[in-house]
């Protein structure tokens, strides 16, 4: 009996470690200077505000997650420019340039549609998440003054919590 019982753990425990991976980060690019963020909220993405100042340096971010926007990380420094998804439409790709502060940032969705803001000067990043039905889920960093820095945060999202029927 005690065999049995040790076979079946095992091969529990073997099941267990060979479940795909549906979250991942993309560690943070940028000086990293001030005050540290997390923009996060629950279900999908459904838009995203940013700000920039004279297409110039990014200052803020705000996601809507179903119908509620987040809080804004950084300022509303300048001009919003917002991008809303469409059904079962997601982030995919977070992409831009960066020196002190976060330069530029390309938000991808998974229909090649995207929402370009500031000046692409500087070092390139690219985030993406390690599974291939993975979104991004939420963004972290830091702001002083403008963004300083930004990682990006990968998972798969239960439809039931997505709430945006009929959006």
């Amino acid at each position: 009996m005690y065999h049995v019982v040790l076979f079946a753990l095992l091969t529990a425990c073997v099941l267990a470690d060979v479940q795909p991976q549906y979250y991942s980060f993309s560690p943070a690019v940028g000086s990293g200077s001030g005050t540290s963020y997390s923009l996060t909220g629950e279900g999908r993405i459904t838009a995203v505000r940013v700000w920039e100042a004279n297409n110039n340096y990014i200052y803020g971010f705000q996601f809507r997650y179903g119908f509620i926007w987040s809080s804004v990380v950084g300022s509303k420094s300048g001009n919003p420019l917002v991008m809303e998804l469409y059904d079962d439409e997601a982030i995919i790709q977070v992409s831009g340039k960066y020196a002190h502060y976060l330069q530029s940032v390309v938000f991808t969705t998974n229909r090649g549609r995207t929402l370009r803001a500031g000046q692409p000067s500087g070092h390139s990043f690219n985030m993406y998440p390690t599974h291939s039905q993975a979104e991004l889920r939420f963004i972290s960093g830091r702001v002083h003054g403008a963004i300083t820095s930004i990682g990006a945060h990968w998972g798969v999202v239960d439809p039931a919590v997505n709430g945006t029927a009929g959006h």
